[in-house]
This record gives structure tokens, sequence and C-alpha cells, in this order.
């Protein structure tokens, strides 16, 4: 349902949208990019892994919010891929290239294109992201789109990890826009509902054709690129 109002949904109330927060990790930059450069050592593994680490990686992130033993997000991160390493009869003397290969992840091609439209609208830029922030600089400056990102937030400003309503507070008192006329982008559909529950606009981005989540809160639009978001806020969606 590209482009298309979820059914019992529609405008956010609160006046017209002035800003575009977008989460990170699989939203901008693609999360199949890290196991794919090293496809030679992997080989039919390389999708299995990409996924269990992902899958772990998430699932570490809440449980430490949970337990209230934060750490940041690269660890998150070792831990995670250390974990379906083992899972998976893999050598642990992939972790460093898998890490870095992590912190370099490929944009989504519309991205560039797609931020740039947004800021010529007279839109707000940001990321708002469980990475800490020295992940979240090298992958901006590896893209090459630091010059059309207005602010990148990190959680660790909060210390604590998405879904807790604390992280999406932290866009509103940093930008100083009202949850309201916040557009919030992300594919992952657990965050999508957290940041409508929040009370901000979400855009989410079913780039895998995913099924409708039962969770509080319900995104606004989905679409399947964010090729499709100017438009969409040009129309006064």
């Amino acid at each position: 349902m590209s482009g298309q109002a979820q059914q019992g949904t529609g405008q956010t109330p609160g006046g017209p949208i002035r800003a575009c927060v977008f989460d990170a990790y699989g939203t901008l930059f693609d999360l199949s990019t890290a196991c794919a450069r090293l496809r030679a050592q992997l080989q039919e593994r390389e999708k299995p892994l990409a996924a269990l680490w992902r899958d772990k990686q998430v699932q570490y992130s809440w449980w430490r919010t949970l337990q209230g033993r934060h750490v940041d997000f690269e660890g998150v991160t070792r831990d995670a891929l250390a974990h379906a390493l083992d899972a998976l009869h893999l050598d642990v003397g992939l972790e460093a290239a898998l890490m870095a290969a992590f912190n370099a992840l490929e944009a989504y091609p519309e991205v560039p294109g797609v931020l740039r439209r947004l800021r010529a609208m007279g839109l707000t830029t940001a990321i708002l992201s469980n990475g800490s922030p020295s992940m979240l600089a090298a992958l901006v400056q590896n893209a090459g789109i630091g010059a059309l990102l207005d602010h990148v937030l990190s959680v660790e400003d909060v210390g604590v990890f998405k879904p807790d309503p604390r992280v999406y507070a932290l866009a509103v008192e940093r930008l100083g826009v009202p949850a309201q006329q916040i557009s919030f982008q992300s594919s992952n559909a657990w965050d999508a509902h957290a940041a409508a529950s929040f009370g901000m606009r979400v855009v989410w981005c079913n780039r895998q054709g995913q099924a409708v989540e039962r969770l509080p809160g319900r995104p606004a639009f989905t679409v399947a690129s964010l090729q499709e978001l100017p438009e969409l806020l040009a129309h006064g969606a």
C-alpha cells in the first residue's frame, strides 16, 4: 500500500510538518552491505549471518534497556555479532572485518536526493538512531550526506535504546519542534509504531513488504522506499 494512509488514520493534527527525522539502520543505510563485503569468506552463510546478527542486535538493545544495563550500540553490535558467528560456526577472526564493514554501511541509492528535496522544501532534516555518535559520524561521512542533515542524534544522550519514549522526546527537545509536526521515517515497524504512539506523524518505509504489526500507535503512511516521501509531504500528507 505504497504512499497510502493506513485505514483509520489520517494527517496528524497539530499543524504542518516542519521536520523530517529518520532512523538510520535499515532506513537510510542498507544493513545487508556489511556482510556483502565479505561474501567471498561467508559464501552461503552471508544472508543467515546478516539476519541473525540483526535480530540479536535488536534483541540485545531491548533486553539491556529492560534490565537497566546500558552499553553503547557498538558494544551491543559486537556482542550480537559474536553470538551469530558462534551460532553459525563461523570463524571468529571475521569479527574485526565485519565490524569495520558495519561502520561503513552504504546509504540506499535514493537517500541523498531525497534529503536534498526535503531541505529545498524548507524542512529540517535529522537522524535519530540507536547508533553511538562515532558510529553515526562514520556512516554519515562515508555516505557523504553530512551537509544534508541538520542534526544527527544518538540515544547515548539519554542512555536508553528505542523504543523508550525518552528517545523520541530527544528529537522534540533538540529540534524545538512539537512531536505532531515531525515526520518520522523508519523501516523498523516496532520503531515506527513507537514513534506514532509518542505522537509523531510516522511514515513506515516497508522495504521488505512485511505484514502489519499489532502494536500501540499506527504509522500514518506506508511507503516502499524513501523516494516517495517528498511527494507525500509536498501534498500536505
